[in-house]
Parts: structure tokens; sequence; C-alpha cells
């Protein structure tokens, strides 16, 4: 019934506690879960998740903020994408939130492997798994230059755990680009994000758990996991005023389109 697009199962949080999470799972009605890759170094653990479990697939890419990893060539994630169950590249994109003493121009090294992974993309044709925070000028600056338009038959892909405002939006949807909501949207201080999920059509809209982080109310402060993304569809559903099946229908719908590896 509903789908997680989004989760790090292989982070040892919760890779301790697998068995009782798909039991909550499975009681949850959550059905289907995307393993997320953030290094290359955890890409097996990573993979081994979706061949081993028939409801869990992968994706491999390294995250805009792990520094001292190995650094992706195009060759290395476009042979891993190649290999079954493998269904998306990142989470990619660009982190400017934790500069520290360096400057937007010092982060030219996320810039460049950022565009690595689209060209992965578009050789592999396997979707973009989007990570933006304090960086949505760049990011969506990049697509354009990479030529990155799912409008025009290019890879495509979602923007994760979307945080930003609906000009962003907008700019992805016209990029042919998906929108993931996660737990953010059920904080109380959440009302701008809110009023973006509201004009996200429903479409072209995916939920998402981001776990282990971002566990929705109530469960905000606390380990998250996949079963709990039913409160984020139910947000959704409130906010659209639609039945709550409906969005987990939608949901899950655009999950298969958008991943198609899922069908395979």
């Amino acid at each position: 019934m509903f789908t997680d697009s989004h989760c790090h199962l292989s982070f040892p949080e919760l890779q301790a506690q697998l068995p009782q999470i798909r039991q909550a799972m499975e009681k949850a009605q959550v059905s289907r879960a995307l393993c997320i890759c953030t290094t290359l170094e955890e890409f097996e653990t990573v993979h081994q998740l979706a061949t081993t479990y028939g409801n869990f697939w992968s994706t491999v890419g390294v995250h805009p903020d792990n520094e001292n990893v190995l650094e992706p060539s195009l060759d290395d994630l476009v042979q891993r994408a190649s290999l079954p169950k493998v269904v998306g590249i990142g989470e990619t994109g660009l982190d400017y939130f934790r500069l520290g003493e360096r400057s937007v121009a010092d982060m030219e090294w996320q810039r460049e492997r950022f565009r690595v992974h689209i060209r992965a993309a578009r050789q592999s044709g396997k979707p973009l798994v989007i990570h933006t925070r304090n960086a949505s000028s760049d990011t969506l600056a990049i697509l354009k230059e990479e030529g990155e338009n799912a409008s025009v038959g290019q890879a495509g892909g979602v923007f994760h755990c979307f945080t930003e405002t609906e000009s962003v939006a907008r700019a992805a949807l016209d990029r042919g680009f998906y929108i993931s909501f996660s737990g953010i949207l059920t904080f109380k201080n959440a009302g701008d994000l809110r009023e973006v999920a509201r004009f996200v059509p429903l479409d072209r809209m995916l939920i998402e758990t981001d776990s282990p982080y971002l566990a929705p109310m109530p469960y905000r402060g606390k380990t998250n996991n996949p079963s709990y993304v039913p409160l984020v569809a139910q947000q959704i559903a409130e906010i659209r005023q639609q039945p709550l099946e409906a969005i987990a229908e939608v949901t899950s719908r655009n999950f298969e389109q958008l991943f198609t590896g899922v069908l395979a």
C-alpha cells in the first residue's frame, strides 16, 4: 500500500533492528522501500539489502556532505547501476549547510561530484535522487547546464526530503522531476512546506522517511523507520482533503513510474 521512497536501512541503528522494522512495516502496510546509498564503501551493504529482500531496492551514489571517502568516477556509478535491483543514482546533489570557514566557491568539489552523478544517470538510464540544502540555485543551475530535463527524455529523478520554496518546487517540476516529502511535513513549524505540498501535483509526489532521521509527529526526536511513512501520507491527505488510501495509491504508482526497475 505505502512506499518509503528514501531510507537508510544500512545505517547501524536500523540494520541492527531489521527484523523488527520489517514486522512493523508489514503491520503499517508499508509494502516497499528504497534503500539509499551514501558512499561507495557502503554500497555493498545497501545492495545486499535489496537483493536479500524482495520488497527492497537500492541506489548507488555518494552524498554531497561526505568527505574523505572514495570519490566516484563515472564508471564506478554506471557499473554499479547495472546490477540487479539498483534503480537510481544518488543520493547526490549539493549541501552548503556546513560550510564552516569555507566559501561557496570552495565547494567546487561538490559541484563536480554532482555533475558526475548526472552524467551517470543519463548513461545508465536511472533517475537521480537529489539532496539540496542551502544550495537550490546552484543545484538547479547545474541541472540546466548539464541539460538534465526529464521532460525531453533525460534521466529525471526526485528532489528528496523537500524543504525548499514553492518557486524551487516549480523549477524542479518544470524540469520533469518529482518532489518527495518527509516527516518534516508534520512538524508544527512547517506551515510553509505544507503550502508547497498543497501546490505540488499529486502525480509528481513521493513520500519518504529519510530514516533514521526526521521521524514524523508524534515520534519527532526518536529514531525513524519506514513503518512511519504512512504518517507523512496522512498529513498530505489532510492538506489535499483526499482519502489516505488515495495518497498511498498515487505515491506508490509514482514510485513505480519513476523507478521503473522495481517492475523489472
